[in-house]
């Protein structure tokens, strides 16, 4: 938070947003000196993430023994060309958090868990779909992680660049990047009788899907 200060905050309404925005999370830990970080699909509730793996999967055994974590996620929402090279940016929203893993094991919370992770991809398909069996829990490892501390960074707006370069004859600004969802495909298995559900929506409508999933959550 030293870096750069004023783009930084510790308000949970900015935190909460930028973690319900994004849908992968960078999970860091070290252990017996190797240090790690992995890509991890997560969910959130109030002020605990949920995160799952293969039960069989060795990371997800390290991580049972409540070691601390680091989990970062990040969202890039342009790239900021200056006058100079040395002035060029990304309009970005970031969140780092602190905590520790353990584990869920109780049936009807790892259920809970997985719905919760399952709604942040995506709200209303745990409705549709199959849930599952007691074999599939068994094989599915689930760890929550309780944020004990956490930070925001937020960049937004043009390029800064030195009263020198102003007068360069080279274009400066911002080139916004967003994500957003094209048309669904359908699975060449798929009975054609069956249509796309709503909550699919169309390209135009699927970040209100994700902010209306996120607004559930908080």
């Amino acid at each position: 938070m030293r870096q750069l200060a004023a783009r930084g905050t510790h308000d949970w309404a900015v935190i909460a947003s930028i973690l319900d925005a994004g849908f992968m999370a960078s999970i860091a830990f070290a252990r017996k000196g190797q240090p790690f970080v992995l890509p991890m699909l997560y969910g959130r509730d109030g002020r605990t993430l949920f995160l799952h793996g293969a039960a069989s999967a060795r990371i997800m055994g390290e991580l049972r023994d409540a070691i601390p974590i680091c989990v970062s996620v990040t969202l890039v929402d342009g790239l900021v060309l200056a006058r100079s090279a040395f002035n060029h940016s990304l309009n970005y929203r970031s969140v780092v958090a602190f905590g520790r893993a353990r584990p869920v094991e109780e049936p009807r919370a790892k259920l809970r868990a997985l719905r919760i992770l399952s709604d942040h991809l995506l709200a209303g398909r745990w409705e549709d779909v199959r849930g599952p069996t007691r074999t599939e829990l068994a094989q599915t490892a689930v760890l929550q992680m309780e944020i004990e501390e956490a930070s925001a960074k937020v960049r937004t707006g043009p390029p800064v660049d030195d009263d020198a370069d102003l007068g360069r004859a080279v274009w400066a600004g911002v080139l916004p990047l967003s994500m957003s969802a094209a048309a669904p495909v359908a699975d060449p298995l798929l009975d054609p009788a069956i249509g796309a559900p709503a909550y699919l929506g169309c390209p135009g409508e699927f970040a209100a899907v994700r902010a209306s999933a996120g607004e559930a959550a908080s």
